[in-house]
């Protein structure tokens, strides 16, 4: 049985590797696109705008949701879905500073 070390990163790194894998798709990608671009959330049409069947998209939307990129309801048989736009933020914040950090430590001359 595989063993998970995750616990021996520090929560900021493993933070920020989940929302990496999170986006690591694009059907996830194109997701978020949609979401955004409707400004709403958005009942059933979602599967409507991929070209995906309704359970790989639901996988997605289940990774997403996961990772706290997007909330969502069910609502009789229909699912609602938006953008967690304050987890989304803080995670773009959390690798922009990550860029930042690993450029502060680039070397002056070329290494490879």
């Amino acid at each position: 049985m595989a063993v998970n070390k995750k616990h021996a990163f520090a929560e900021s790194d493993v933070a920020l590797a989940e929302f990496a894998k999170a986006l690591s798709h694009p059907a996830r990608v194109a997701i978020l696109r949609t979401l955004a671009e409707k400004k709403v959330c958005i009942c059933g049409e979602i599967v409507e705008v991929l070209p995906l069947a309704q359970a790989t998209v639901s996988q997605h939307l289940k990774e997403l949701k996961n990772a706290g990129l997007i909330t969502g309801e069910i609502e009789g048989v229909r699912s609602c879905y938006c953008i967690h736009w304050e987890h989304f933020e803080s995670m773009l914040e959390r690798l922009e500073q990550f860029g930042a950090s690993l450029r502060a430590l680039k070397p002056n001359s070329d290494c490879c």
